[in-house]
């Protein structure tokens, strides 16, 4: 008799023992989708195409929330230029612009005026000007506009942030 005894509490052990395995299976899949959920972050991904210009950090450094890792800079390129106010009278967006780079002088670029900002750079930047002293001298300010290249001539052409540029703005285009 001692047998039949045993009996249900083999089956009940047996049932523990299988309810205790599913257990772990389950919390084993749920480590395995951390795991690879973790992973998944730890690929940093562009919101645009284009290429590194500047790499701040090398493959297994630890990083820290809002650090640099690096500059990404975009395949639309364009020109921001800083008129003299007094020669923005005539140039208004859709404008056409032929541009020389001084790093290729012999290969002009063209270009149409997308915008003019609406406030000069002085007074847009990080310490402005403060005039308050009595003593008044005008000054010509500059005023960013932006062009936009109809295309590059070459793609082989390194173009990027911070080149000389001289922009030609074209106000009475040619029919």
């Amino acid at each position: 008799m001692a047998g039949a005894a045993t009996a249900p509490k083999a089956i009940a052990q047996a049932q523990a023992d299988s309810a205790q395995r599913e257990a772990q299976i389950r919390q084993a899949e749920a480590d395995l989708a951390q795991a690879e959920q973790d992973l998944a972050n730890t690929r940093v991904m562009a919101p645009i195409d284009g290429h590194i210009a500047k790499r701040g950090v090398a493959r297994g450094n630890y990083v820290q929330t809002g650090q640099a890792l690096a500059a990404l800079i975009g395949l639309n390129v364009w020109v921001v230029a800083h008129f003299k106010e007094t020669q923005l009278r005539h140039i208004h967006p859709g404008l056409p612009v032929t541009i020389h780079v001084d790093a290729y002088p012999d290969r002009p670029i063209t270009g149409k005026v997308e915008s003019i900002q609406s406030g000069s750079g002085a007074f847009f930047s990080l310490f402005p000007p403060e005039n308050a002293t009595g003593n008044f001298v005008k000054v010509v300010q500059r005023v960013p506009v932006k062009i936009l290249l109809d295309a590059l001539p070459d793609p082989a052409l390194t173009l990027g942030p911070g080149m000389s540029v001289v922009p030609t703005v074209i106000t009475h285009p040619q029919d």
